[in-house]
């Protein structure tokens, strides 16, 4: 059984002032690698703009991660959003274990160990195996955000594992983990809601300085220790440039005016001007649903191996955070790749209908189902 130890000193982020737009200093100098800076870039409309450019570590100096999977159904790992028969948010313990063994997701042996992998060296050997990655020190990221946001005509929607922005502490945000559902292998989160990319550096997927309020509405055995917890905190910005904020107004008070992508125009501080910013949800996962603004073009990249934003971005096993592996379906099914990703993405990305996407192929839905790493039900 193979297992991830924290690899960080403890810390505690505690979130900086209310950054109107980001700049050279909106992000923490524990997680650069060099000195922020403004650039030139070009937004996705091919309309000439600045951005901050931002460096950044496989994991700030002072953060500590973890846990993620369990060693044994006696120990307590991280958190899973299941999306399967009584769907919820759990923490990953003997409980949650035996839920999935019963409907078909055995995870854990005879002697109640729990079987794991480390998805940035190794692939599964089981089939419906934990998810956890150790990290690589080497690896470092770079992301552009604008620093005049832009609205854009029309919300882009984010799918599974999209990009979503970047933490004020330096660690990249990204939407929905891949689902049990469409792998078999669960991708833990850590009590904070993030955890390792395939390419060996950690990323957020729920606005970490609020989720203690969702463990507690919820009813979930679990808390974030590593990451101050503030629900009218600034948590980080988005990739086009908006500021992303706890659920609450900086007053406390709730918000009632937020769009479908969660954010609204309104005071961020008291002696503020109005503006334009995105609050965390009171559900997991709690991050935008959508971004109303623009983003640059090649906002994110990485000097890993493998994972989101490399050149082998489809790197790991299965893909991106554990993803189905799309080259490999497309090969089996005489399909283009890109065409297989973006089909499954319009027809709802995790809980994608199949029919739909078997239309748009071309193929037979019984091949496609088939070429798919759905695990069987009992």
């Amino acid at each position: 059984m193979r297992f991830l130890r924290s690899c960080a000193i403890c810390a505690v982020f505690t979130p900086a002032a209310a950054f109107a737009h980001p700049d050279a200093h909106s992000v923490a100098d524990a997680a650069l690698v060099s000195p922020a800076e403004i650039v030139d870039c070009t937004l996705e409309t091919g309309e000439a703009a600045q951005c901050a450019r931002y460096v950044v570590k496989y994991l700030p100096d002072d953060l500590e991660i973890g846990p993620f999977c369990p060693a044994t159904l006696e120990d307590k790992g991280g958190i899973w959003h299941w999306d399967g028969e009584e769907a919820g948010l759990y923490r990953i313990d003997d409980d949650f274990l035996r839920m999935l063994d019963a409907q078909g997701y055995t995870s854990f042996n005879a002697d109640g160990e729990v079987y794991s992998f480390d998805i940035r060296i190794e692939g599964p050997t089981e089939a419906h195996e934990c998810i956890q990655g150790s990290v690589d020190p080497d690896v470092e990221m770079t992301v552009l955000i604008p620093t005049n946001p832009v609205m854009a005509d029309e919300p882009t929607s984010l799918g599974t594992v999209a990009k979503v922005g970047i933490g004020l502490d330096g660690v990249p945000i990204f939407a929905d983990a891949p689902s049990v559902l469409e792998t078999g292998h669960m991708p833990a989160l850590d009590t904070c809601g993030g955890h390792v990319d395939p390419g060996g550096w950690y990323h957020w997927h729920a606005t970490a300085t609020d989720v203690n309020a969702i463990y507690d509405s919820e009813g979930v055995d679990a808390e974030c220790v590593n990451v101050a917890q503030d629900q009218t905190a600034q948590f980080g910005f988005a990739f086009d440039g908006f500021a992303m904020f706890g659920p609450l107004n900086h007053d406390g008070s709730l918000p009632d005016d937020l769009d479908d992508c969660g954010g609204h125009v309104g005071l961020t501080e008291a002696d503020g001007e109005a503006e334009y910013h995105y609050h965390a949800g009171n559900t997991f996962p709690n991050l935008p649903a959508c971004l109303a603004g623009v983003v640059a073009q090649d906002n994110f990249a990485t000097n890993a191996a493998n994972g989101i934003g490399s050149a082998n971005a489809g790197g790991g096993p299965g893909g991106p955070g554990g993803g189905p592996d799309f080259d490999a379906i497309a090969e089996t099914l005489n399909v283009d790749a890109e065409t297989l990703r973006q089909a499954m993405e319009d027809a709802g990305g995790r809980g994608a209908d199949l029919a739909k996407v078997a239309e748009v192929l071309g193929v037979d839905e019984d091949a496609l189902r088939a070429a798919m790493p759905v695990p069987p039900q009992q």
